[in-house]
């Protein structure tokens, strides 16, 4: 059994690092006689800019019915909050702010965010970038990443090549045990992806979520096969992405390219390892033409070539 003592030590010791960067013990939020659940409340209504049951604000909230009415009522005292019936449900009322309530939502929301530019003034854009970047992070492995997030299949940017093989090398180490000699391989592969000329044509596509780079593939002429020959290569999906169809989106992409660059045909080599990619190669059509025992990165395999058709 894993020992996880150390991951949740250090969890706790950045969430109560955290809790005091952004003021969460402080007596009344933002120097208000409200607190935080009660400011999350109005701002919550504050930004819908709607009336809202309170039944759908304690679901979106993870807040318990009972509190959260005795949050109501508590604002409603203040003034904040309009409440009417709602309409064949008596005992469902819709709520909205007040012109009162609408005002200390404006000061709330202008409070946080003079809070959120007095915390990075201190940080170049750089250290900036990367806070957000981290920040995203944690959100898209904590939860899944918004309904409303559209999923952008885009071209590789300056750094991201280095990225790929970096998160590529750690996640095949983590989760197929294998060494250093595939960080090795994949980082000649990128190489050869990026010094090849723009014809015969080539395509790297990175998918993007939420600002999160979620998976990546790309398409090669495939250089040891006849010409109209292309070669699909470096399949991945971030763990918190997966189950969501992205690994489908990219190689749909990838043969659709292929298709509309006059490419004839596409190969593909893997493992028979890697079951969740071997599915979507099937689901595009690929079928397996041979498979080759081998032993590379430090782990015995069954390699395993796929082609199709175009």
């Amino acid at each position: 059994m894993v020992d996880h003592t150390g991951q949740i030590a250090d969890i706790r010791a950045f969430n109560r690092f955290y809790t005091k960067v952004i003021g969460l013990l402080e007596e009344g939020m933002h120097e208000s006689p409200f607190t935080l659940a009660e400011a999350r409340i109005v701002y919550e209504l504050g930004k819908r800019g709607a009336a809202t049951v309170a039944s759908e604000l304690a679901r979106d909230l993870s807040m318990d019915p009972g509190q959260l009415s005795r949050l109501v009522r508590r604002l409603d005292s203040y003034g904040l909050l309009s409440m009417t019936p709602v309409r064949g449900d008596k005992r469902a009322n819709n709520m909205a702010l007040t012109p009162r309530g609408e005002a200390v939502y404006q000061g709330f929301d202008g409070a946080s965010n003079a809070a959120v530019r007095a915390l990075i003034a201190p940080l170049d854009e750089l250290r900036r970038r990367d806070l957000v970047d981290s920040m995203a992070r944690i959100r898209n492995l904590l939860a899944a990443p918004e309904p409303s997030e559209p999923l952008i299949l885009r071209p590789h940017r300056i750094g991201e090549l280095g990225w790929l093989i970096h998160r590529q090398g750690l996640l095949y180490h983590l989760e197929q045990g294998w060494n250093g000699e595939f960080e090795a391989l994949i980082a000649r592969l990128y190489s050869d992806y990026e010094a090849a000329p723009a014809n015969p044509p080539k395509s790297l596509w990175v998918a993007e979520q939420g600002g999160e780079i979620a998976g990546s593939v790309y398409i090669i002429p495939a250089a040891e096969e006849a010409a109209g020959t292309a070669q699909l290569r470096m399949l991945y999906v971030e763990p918190a992405f997966r189950g969501c169809g992205i690994g489908k989106r990219l190689v749909e992409e990838a043969v659709r390219f292929s298709r509309a660059s006059g490419y004839k045909r596409i190969i593909l080599w893997t493992q028979d390892s890697l079951v969740s990619a071997r599915r979507i190669y099937q689901g595009a059509g690929f079928t397996l033409e041979r498979e080759e025992l081998h032993h590379s990165f430090g782990a015995d395999l069954n390699g395993q070539y796929w082609s199709l058709e175009l």
